[in-house]
């Protein structure tokens, strides 16, 4: 936890901000397996509609991918993939 933090201190968002968007979501990442839920779930909301923070945060991602399996069950968390879902193509 004190490596991601000291990482969003060496690159705070005035200085690259899509690059610090992707941060974000690795440093949700790092605080979900650490066992903080809250502080994780604060972080992705905030990146996850970020073109920086597409690719981990992505629905197939989120839906997916095992660093996000702390998360899973929290409603919260699902609410947030949920939003992320393709949406119906109308007819």
């Amino acid at each position: 936890m004190q490596e991601g933090r000291r990482a969003i201190e060496l690159l705070p968002v005035e200085k690259d901000s899509v690059g610090w968007q992707g941060l974000i979501a690795y440093f949700a990442v790092i605080a979900a397996w650490a066992g903080e839920k809250d502080l994780a779930l604060q972080q992705l909301a905030a990146a996850a509609p970020t073109p920086g923070a597409a690719y981990i945060t992505s629905y197939g991602m989120l839906k997916l991918s095992p660093f996000w399996d702390p998360l899973r069950g929290d409603l919260r968390f699902e609410k947030i993939v949920a939003s992320f879902a393709p949406k119906e193509a109308s007819k």
